[in-house]
């Protein structure tokens, strides 16, 4: 089983949008640890975990913690597409995506 990592500092910054999907450079951790990740994610994919609520960002962020409990970042694969989560870990979807009350409170602000 995997070490679980503690939860790093996460930055995300949008890289390149597209018609279908935005690319992420994620780095986590500080200084000399630092880990650089490139994250492709596709606007279906997107839709289908957040049904349209939040920013893209904040999911590649969620997705980040996500794994971070699971495995320590060195493990995290340096590029990858966020459907491939779901390959490695069965569970990501349900874990990832929003509840109803958590989207009618973001929908009401």
């Amino acid at each position: 089983m995997a070490k679980k990592s503690k939860l790093e500092n996460i930055k995300v910054r949008k890289q390149s949008p597209a018609d279908d999907g935005w690319q992420f450079i994620v780095e986590v951790g500080e200084e000399e640890g630092k880990q650089e990740h490139t994250v492709l994610m596709d606007r279906d994919y997107w839709q289908k975990l957040t049904k349209g609520v939040g920013a893209p960002a904040d999911l590649i962020k969620k997705s980040f913690e996500f794994l971070l409990k699971r495995e320590p970042k060195e493990s995290i694969l340096k590029s990858f597409d966020l459907r491939d989560i779901k390959k490695h870990f069965s569970d990501f979807e349900r874990e990832i995506a929003p509840t109803e009350p958590y989207l009618e409170a973001r929908i009401k602000k």
